[in-house]
């Protein structure tokens, strides 16, 4: 079952974040069975070249690749999908008018707006068409809600045909009213349950980020019902593996 298909069931998918531009670090993670896995660049040092070829070991690995990238641009866009992404996680969609950028610039017309080039993901020119029915029907846009703008027009940001998925940004969020990284905060509390509300009842999978590389806490947000969840990053895998077995040694 490809992605598309298992985030229209109820059934939380689970992926995770690439933060270091390193092949052996994203086939160790993609051969663990996420059902799919993100590249970050925001919020990471990996340049386009690095994001192609780590788009390459995590498909041949049998997983599907994402990739953040670091602005809602459809010339960016267009060139990590042209480089085999399977699509696309977009910050800082706060309007309707924002998510139909972001699909017309993973979409070929009539569905959107990018143009075309051949590239990795049409096979290097001999098999565009095949790519082109694939990219139309099968490619993904996971917007981030990220401001409490975008909380006001999420109802509409749902509405927008090709918007698979949304994750939301807590910490952004947050700064947005006034109080970052405060989230006990009453308004903080009422913006995260407007959001679940909506995705629920706009019958799109809600998503979070888990940050803390802990079981515990990604069952809890399964039971809360949200459905596209990134559990940790590659670094923190590495980091906190690493200081738990130094301090079982008494090296930490």
């Amino acid at each position: 079952m490809n992605l598309k298909k298992k985030l229209r069931k109820p059934k939380a998918t689970i992926g995770s974040w690439i933060t270091l531009p390193d092949c052996s670090v994203a086939e160790i993670m993609a051969k663990q069975g996420f059902d799919w896995l993100v590249i970050d660049m925001e919020h990471s040092a990996i340049e386009i070249s690095q994001a192609q070829e780590l788009i390459r070991v995590i498909e041949l690995s049998g997983c599907v690749p994402l990739v953040r990238v670091g602005e809602n641009n459809p010339n960016l866009i267009k060139r990590i999908m042209d480089a085999g992404a399977h699509g696309v996680v977009v910050p800082m969609v706060n309007t309707a008018e924002d998510a139909r950028k972001a699909v017309d610039a993973v979409k070929y017309p009539p569905k959107g707006k990018r143009g075309v080039g051949l590239a990795r993901a049409q096979g290097y020119g001999l098999s565009f068409e095949k790519y082109k029915r694939w990219v139309n029907t099968n490619s993904i846009v996971v917007v981030q809600i990220e401001d409490i703008e975008a909380i006001s027009n999420l109802e509409e940001i749902l509405k927008v045909q090709g918007v698979d998925a949304s994750i939301i940004g807590p910490y952004d969020l947050s700064a947005s009213l006034g109080y970052p990284g405060e989230f006990g905060k009453s308004k903080m509390k009422a913006a995260i349950k407007r959001y679940q509300r909506t995705c629920k009842k706009m019958k799109k999978p809600s998503g979070i980020h888990v940050i803390p590389p802990d079981a515990k806490k990604l069952s809890e947000r399964k039971k809360e019902g949200y459905q596209f969840i990134a559990f940790s990053l590659d670094t923190l895998f590495f980091g906190e593996k690493l200081k738990q077995e130094l301090k079982g040694i008494g090296k930490a």
